[in-house]
């Protein structure tokens, strides 16, 4: 005998509902946090500028279809496209991430919360420019800055405590999720609008974290954020045109997310929506690098001088780092390419030893082609701190840290340079905002003429005349 179950439309999943008011709904009233989003606004597009120096990325920007052309088009910064809000989104996601320089959110699960300015950036000038077609008023950057601090909040407080990674999926779905519901608010969306759309984000699935991890890392993972951000514009501008959402994605017994991808696990937000991840960000100031490894390059440059001339002479090098280092970026053996390369532990200490500096060119293949870096690598060990894994974990620290020491054949040793903060965590936020603003006015000055980046750097270092501006124009300041 067979039993039917009752086919009741079930009540909205409550995560679906709280992101939803919260995008629609949520004010920002902290200061700090437009202040940091700025900032964030700066960097991104910066990283973004510097990529374009890189063929392999370049390869995939662009339309779909080339020739294609878009009435009231996205801008691609740096670039002369102007292309669909969806593609427009990949564009400038794929820009933004595939040099691993933009910020980093550290928790249960990590990522890049600035991953979203794909989506955001690309909605909002799509939008801006449309309105004033039909004469209405466009959106300004205020409004851009408002969505920054929501994505970063809506990516950020789901990594607090929900692990992706321990199930093999890629924090890019957390870069979905957030854009949808921002883009959606963005293009009008009401709280049932934007919780049918995030609805489809949470079912719309992830990706494997496959091309992340050894050894199989790999270009993906520069573009993959670029992925998550575009789909979310295609997911929210389908809601708007009155797609349906799914009440219980999250929640369906047998084929919800949490039972199908998450072990069975609830997916929660471990606290209310507000503005503490923006306030709490890590800018990757100095160092193209996998955050994890921030403070170990730091250190590592630390002890260029003593130990550069003395690499022959090195019988070990000791990496004290913190579990999620560990799981994630420490690696031995073969290194296939630069994906590979930036996230590897001992490859990113190396190169700080050897050549007392980071820049993403060291992970080129005509830099690796040097005997010296593996055979460093070889020399090295790491062991875990587990005060650095409680701190990386406390809320209230949030540290990264790790400790670099060489021991000579000879039996001397170097100090153990121990570094708990990076540049770019809140602690040392001050210090950094000088830095970013000269690592930005440098990127500036790859793609544009110097009087061109004096223009840009004026705009976005002048808080009052940044929120002010409208945001096409504001994009067409960036066209090439």
């Amino acid at each position: 005998m067979t039993t039917t179950k009752a086919n009741e439309k079930p009540s909205t999943d409550d995560v679906l509902l709280d992101i939803a008011d919260y995008a629609v709904n949520g004010e920002i009233k902290s200061e700090e946090a437009m202040k940091t989003a700025r900032y964030v606004l700066l960097d991104t597009i910066g990283c973004g500028l510097l990529a374009l120096r890189y063929p392999e990325c370049t390869k995939h920007l662009g339309p779909i279809v080339q020739g294609t052309t878009v009435p009231n088009g996205t801008r691609v910064p740096g670039t002369q496209f102007e292309l669909d809000p969806v593609q427009g989104a990949f564009n400038i996601g794929t820009m933004i991430r595939w040099l691993d320089y933009n910020d980093t959110w550290l928790a249960a699960e990590w990522g890049h919360p600035s991953d979203n300015l794909g989506g955001i950036l690309a909605t909002a000038d799509y939008v801006s420019r449309t309105r004033l077609a039909n004469g209405e008023e466009p959106l300004t950057m205020d409004d851009v800055l408002v969505a920054m601090v929501k994505a970063h909040e809506i990516q950020g407080v789901l990594a607090l405590e929900n692990s992706l990674n321990r199930q093999g999926l890629d924090h890019v779905l957390f870069v979905k999720v957030a854009s949808t519901a921002v883009v959606t608010a963005m293009l009008g969306g009401n709280e049932e609008q934007v919780a049918n759309a995030l609805s489809q984000a949470w079912i719309d699935n992830s990706s494997l974290r496959t091309y992340r991890q050894a050894p199989n890392a790999g270009s993906r993972k520069s573009w993959a954020a670029g992925d998550a951000t575009s789909r979310a514009v295609r997911l929210a501008m389908m809601t708007m045109k009155g797609e349906m959402g799914y009440a219980s994605a999250l929640t369906a017994p047998n084929w919800g997310f949490q039972d199908v991808l998450f072990g069975g696990e609830e997916i929660n937000l471990a606290r209310p929506l507000g503005s503490y991840v923006m306030e709490n960000v890590l800018f990757k100031v100095s160092y193209p690098a996998e955050f994890h490894a921030q403070t170990a390059a730091e250190a590592a440059i630390q002890l260029h001088d003593e130990v550069a001339w003395r690499l022959d002479d090195i019988a070990e090098v000791k990496i004290t780092t913190h579990e999620s280092a560990i799981r994630i970026i420490d690696k031995t053996g073969p290194l296939h390419n630069p994906a590979d390369r930036d996230h590897s532990l001992q490859y990113i200490t190396a190169i700080g030893l050897i050549y007392g500096e980071l820049t993403a060119d060291h992970y080129e293949d005509d830099v690796a082609a040097n005997p010296e870096i593996d055979e460093l690598r070889t020399k090295m060990y790491t062991e875990e701190n587990k005060q650095y894994t409680a701190d990386y974990l406390d809320p209230e620290k949030r540290s990264i840290a790790n400790a670099i020491q060489v021991t000579f054949k000879d039996g001397s040793k170097t100090e153990e340079v121990a570094i708990e903060y990076p540049i770019g965590h809140r602690r040392r936020r001050e210090e950094s905002i000088p830095l970013l603003e000269e690592k930005y006015y440098d990127t500036l000055k790859t793609r544009f003429p110097v009087g061109q980046a004096d223009n840009l750097l004026d705009l976005c270092v002048n808080a009052e005349r940044l929120r002010k501006t409208t945001v096409n124009d504001f994009m067409a300041k960036f066209v090439i």
